[in-house]
């Protein structure tokens, strides 16, 4: 059998004790998270789930807890002993190994007070590793306590923290806001410049070729000129071969003064040409420190994906902020109850799944809690607790607790001595 198999019979459950009264709308919730899974199974780990399977539904013939799985296995690690001490040191171990192989852990327990308990034991593990426990735990129910043995676990509170975080990221974004602003100034200033140094670029090339044109003609009225002192001097054949191609005193005459009067063309076009580039020098200025500036910028707004999405980043309600910041935590802290009745844990999914005082889960929650881990669960709990193996009339054997509304108790503990 697989967990997926289950969750008609689940469902059922659920509905049965829904239609018995729902007056917070909890069980509601939890229906329709176990129909999700059943129409969406694609977006829910069944594989770690199904290692479950030998533990909530074994076979009947089974009578001793413990002998109902002897598969070992990496993906379900079974912390199984009475002694509750030497159960959440074992547990707060492998809290430890999972934070030093950078996995995500969702940590969840019946209640609150034991929650707290299992994220004290996680605290000292992760502290006697010599690792910075305020920055791997997150518990997102306010623990029973504040502190315990040096410990604040005030710090680990998720609204503590994403508050924390959220001022921080008000302060981000303030500055993030200024960037844009300057960036979205510079732009049309560098914009224009851009567009006036082009003009000057092309203004300096018609001066250029003004020049050269009118150097070009200077040269040849000075030609001309030295030609009409000498042209007298010539030896006769000289003369008559010029004259043959039309070059004469006279024609050489017109041409200087044809010549004349293109330079003085060019050089009334040289001073428009001149004066504009005048006018275009200090339009087409940079100043050397804005353009390194702007540049910084336009890499950092690229970078955080354009104009657009750094908008988008600045519209932002502090509310979406929670989503990320909470994928972001190492190992959560958490009461099933509340994995199922916040959205926020709807999206969200983890490397491995550590469960303390499992047997007090109903398996509802149990199972829908299971379906977020991807790798691993290390189920931990007393195995006197676990329920002998009975037959319901949707055609399962359940040796867990299924009832929401009448949750198993918790083992009487010894009186002090």
């Amino acid at each position: 059998m697989k967990a997926f198999d289950l969750l008609p019979a689940l469902l059922h459950l659920v509905a049965d004790e829904e239609r018995a009264g729902d007056p917070s709308g909890f069980l509601q919730k939890l229906h329709r998270r176990l129909e999700d899974m059943l129409h969406h199974p694609s977006s829910y780990h069944f594989s770690a789930a199904d290692r479950l399977m030998p533990w909530v539904a074994p076979d009947t013939s089974v009578t001793d807890p413990m002998l109902r799985s002897t598969v070992v296995t990496s993906v379900l690690t079974t912390i199984w002993d009475a002694d509750r001490t030497a159960r959440r040191t074992r547990l707060a171990a492998v809290v430890t190994e999972l934070v030093k192989a950078n996995k995500r852990v969702l940590l969840i327990a019946p209640d609150n007070q034991t929650l707290t308990e299992a994220l004290l034991a996680a605290a000292k593990g992760l502290r006697g590793a010599g690792l910075q426990y305020r920055s791997f735990l997150c518990c997102y129910d306010p623990p029973n306590i504040t502190s315990e043995g040096g410990l604040n676990l005030r710090d680990l509170i998720f609204d503590v923290q994403v508050s924390a975080f959220l001022g921080k990221s008000q302060s981000d974004k303030a500055g993030l806001r200024r960037k844009l602003e300057r960036y979205l100034e510079l732009t049309p200033i560098l914009r224009y410049k851009a567009e006036k140094q082009k003009d000057l670029d092309e203004v300096r090339h018609l001066e250029w070729r003004l020049l050269t044109a009118l150097g070009d003609t200077q040269a040849e009225i000075k030609r001309l000129q030295n030609l009409q002192a000498v042209y007298e001097s010539l030896p006769l054949w000289q003369r008559l071969g010029m004259q043959v191609v039309g070059s004469n005193v006279a024609t050489m005459k017109e041409n200087c003064v044809l010549y004349e009067a293109q330079k003085q063309e060019y050089l009334h076009e040289l001073e428009i040409a001149q004066t504009r580039i005048n006018e275009l020098k200090p339009e087409a200025y940079v100043d050397p420190e804005l353009r390194p500036e702007y540049e910084e910028l336009r890499d950092e707004i690229e970078r955080l994906g354009g104009v657009a999405k750094v908008r988008e980043v600045l519209a932002m309600e502090e509310d979406t902020k929670r989503l990320p910041f909470l994928q972001a935590k190492r190992v959560l802290a958490v009461t099933p109850g509340r994995v199922i009745g916040d959205s926020i844990f709807h999206s969200i999914r983890y490397d491995a799944l550590l469960v303390d005082e499992g047997p007090r889960i109903p398996l509802p929650l149990l199972l829908a809690c299971a379906c977020l881990a991807r790798e691993r669960i290390v189920l931990a709990g007393d195995p006197h607790e676990l329920p002998p193996p009975s037959s319901t009339s949707y055609g399962i054997a359940f040796g867990w607790a299924t009832s929401l509304t009448r949750p198993p108790a918790a083992p009487a503990q010894p009186a002090p001595a």
